[in-house]
C-alpha cells in the first residue's frame, strides 16, 4: 500500500472508529463499509471533513451478491466510488440493506448530486429503496414493468409480452405466443458412415 494510501487508511479509522470496517484495499483503492443505520452520517463527513474531502461521488451501483461463493452476509448493497480532488485520491463506500424483502438505504442525494440517477438505476434493476431520494421512479424499463431485471432470482422468461400498439399508441401487455420446445441437436450422417467397404 502507498504512503498516501496507507495515511488515508488510518485517518479514516481516527475519524469513523466503529462506524466503518478496517478499510481493504483493492484495485488501486480503498473500500470500507458500514451499517445502514450509519450509511448517510458517514457519506455526508466523508464529504465535509476537512481531512478527506470525497466531493465528488463518480458512481453508485446495487449488487446482489445472493449467487457469490460462500457468501454467507447480506443480500443488497449499495456500493459508492468517490473522489477527492484535494488529496487526488479515490475511496469506496459499500452499505448493505438491512432486510432482503424489502431492502432500504438512505438516499445521499441531498449530499451528491450525481447520485440521482445512479440510485434510481438500483432501484430499478435490484429494487434498493433509497429513503428521503425525491424522485425514485423507474429508468431504464417501462413503468408497468413486474420485478428487477439484474436480481439474480428474476425468471428469465414470463408469461408475458410486451409491445408497442399503433392503434392504442401505448405499450400493452399480452400473454406470450412463443410455444416452449425442447432443443434437441440434429445429427446428421453419410449413408455409409461406420461400415467397412470390402477391397475387390
Amino acid at each position: 500500500m502507498s504512503a498516501k494510501l496507507e495515511k488515508l487508511s488510518q485517518k479514516l479509522v481516527e475519524i469513523f472508529g466503529e462506524r466503518i470496517t478496517p478499510p481493504v484495499l483493492s484495485l488501486g483503492a480503498l473500500t470500507i463499509e458500514t451499517s445502514a443505520t450509519d450509511y448517510h452520517e458517514v457519506a455526508r463527513t466523508l464529504r465535509d471533513h476537512p481531512e478527506l474531502q470525497f466531493e465528488q461521488l463518480l458512481d453508485l451501483c446495487g449488487v446482489d451478491y445472493s449467487t457469490f461463493t460462500g457468501w454467507q452476509g447480506k443480500r443488497f448493497a449499495a456500493v459508492s466510488h468517490l473522489l477527492s480532488l484535494a488529496f487526488n485520491c479515490r475511496l469506496r463506500l459499500r452499505s448493505f440493506a438491512s432486510d432482503e424483502g424489502f431492502p432500504v438505504l438512505s438516499s445521499v442525494t441531498d449530499i451528491w448530486n450525481s447520485a440521482n440517477w445512479f440510485e434510481r438505476e438500483a432501484f430499478d434493476m435490484f429494487g434498493i429503496m433509497f429513503e428521503g431520494h425525491d424522485d425514485l421512479r423507474r429508468i431504464l424499463s417501462d413503468y408497468g414493468f413486474v420485478g428487477h431485471p439484474f436480481r439474480k432470482d428474476f425468471p428469465v422468461s414470463g408469461y408475458v409480452e410486451m409491445r408497442y400498439d399503433p392503434e392504442q399508441r401505448r405499450v400493452v401487455y399480452q400473454p406470450v405466443t412463443i410455444e416452449p420446445r425442447e432443443n434437441t441437436p440434429r445429427i446428421v450422417r453419410e449413408e455409409q458412415y461406420g461400415k467397412v467397404i470390402g477391397r475387390g
